[in-house]
């Protein structure tokens, strides 16, 4: 079915999805590595690109090309990628649009591996990188150089929750010949689009709130033209990052039900960060659905919801956090974040405890940052958990 025309939710229901010829009502699971060609002429125009079918999976597959329509048709792209892992999508397009010599612009608190493969693998191969924060336009446009290539984005930014004016740092980095890429994890199609703001890639971790079970790992990209498209699914297959069948199948599944699970999400969201900020125990709150919020305008202006996404600081700094941390009972700390399920990390003691506090500093990570990725239970035992955690911080002042 043609899909192109369709609402959202419709396109989320029944974008890429296939019938094969016994009806079934979803999209089956060709799990297969190869497929086998009706005669040596059918097989030399597949591999010349003169006819359509498939080859190997590798290369292409049914299955994976349902899921890979989808997500294009829910971005306003031309083409989808779907792979192993977001970090695979991550490592695809540096592969793709950077070369020796080449220089990135990317947000200061970029997701960590998205830095650390940077620095270290593609370092290795003469590409350099500036890490700033792109929430100011004019620190993106002073870490530019004559040799940048790339502006690689996170709005909202991970944990820190900083907004990127996407729309006006891609005309600014369109204009220097730069290439726009947007991860847009936190949000998903459902409350951003940077395709239509003027970014050239939008990347997702699908592990997160696209699938939103906690029960796969994988990664997408969508470009909004062909050449990019085309770029990125020659470059993983070279690389090898696609995506299993059964792997697809899951996320179809999970993505179906996107929309209705980001806005019970960010509907609990709302409400606990208004109890957060309201807490004693609460230094501040970056959530952008709060009237404090610092870019709240540019939230108005880009987004079409604030989200699940949010962190908090503590008063009483590190060690309340880890004490928070040991004391939530309903909220699972761990990392990860998009799912049902409501997750909880502190930065400074797990994820980013090998980094200096300098160097947390510098990426905007305090001591005291709390990273809540809120789910879909009840939003009254959200905060009861919460409360009678903060009663445990509390009592640190007395001891």
């Amino acid at each position: 079915m043609d899909t192109s025309d369709k609402g959202f939710s419709t396109k989320l229901i029944h974008g890429g999805d296939f019938q094969d010829e016994l009806g079934s009502a979803v999209t089956p699971i060709y799990q297969t590595s190869t497929f086998s060609f009706k005669n040596v002429e059918h097989g030399a125009n597949l591999f010349s690109g003169e006819g359509q079918g498939y080859i190997y999976t590798r290369l292409g597959n049914p299955t994976i090309e349902a899921l890979e329509s989808k997500l294009a048709q829910l971005e306003n792209g031309f083409g989808g990628i779907a792979l192993s892992s977001g970090m695979a999508a991550v490592t695809t397009v540096y592969s793709a649009f950077l070369r020796q010599g080449d220089h990135m612009i990317s947000s200061r608190s970029v997701y960590g591996p998205s830095r650390g493969v940077m620095e270290t693998i593609f370092a290795g191969f003469g590409i350099t990188s500036s890490y700033v924060d792109t929430s100011d336009l004019e620190e993106i446009k002073a870490a530019h150089r004559p040799n940048s290539k790339v502006l690689y984005l996170e709005s909202p930014s991970n944990p820190t929750i900083e907004l990127v004016d996407i729309r006006a740092a891609s005309e600014w980095a369109h204009k220097n010949g730069m290439i726009v890429v947007v991860d847009n994890t936190f949000c998903s199609p459902v409350l951003q689009k940077p395709l239509d703001l003027g970014a050239d890639v939008v990347l997702h971790s699908v592990t997160k709130f696209i699938n939103g079970h906690a029960d796969i790992v994988g990664g997408a990209l969508v470009a909004k033209r062909e050449d990019h498209a085309k770029l990125l699914k020659k470059t993983m297959a070279m690389m090898g990052g696609n995506m299993d069948p059964h792997q697809a199948y899951m996320v179809q599944r999970g993505v179906k039900t996107l929309e209705i699970r980001v806005l019970r999400a960010q509907k609990n969201a709302a409400l606990i960060a208004e109890y957060l900020e309201n807490h004693e125990e609460v230094d501040w709150v970056m959530y952008p659905g709060l009237a404090s919020f610092p870019q709240k305008e540019l939230v108005q202006k880009q987004m079409s919801g604030p989200g699940a996404m949010m962190s908090f600081g503590l008063k009483g700094g590190f060690e309340a956090g880890v004490t928070l941390m040991n004391h939530v009972k309903l909220a699972l700390l761990a990392v990860s974040l998009g799912g049902v399920e409501t997750l909880i990390q502190h930065p400074a003691s797990m994820t980013h405890a090998g980094l200096s506090r300098e160097a947390r500093t510098e990426a905007g990570i305090t001591d005291n940052l709390v990273r809540f990725s809120v789910g879909i239970e009840n939003v009254e035992d959200l905060i009861d958990d919460l409360e009678q955690a903060l009663e445990k911080v509390g009592a640190l002042k007395a001891v």
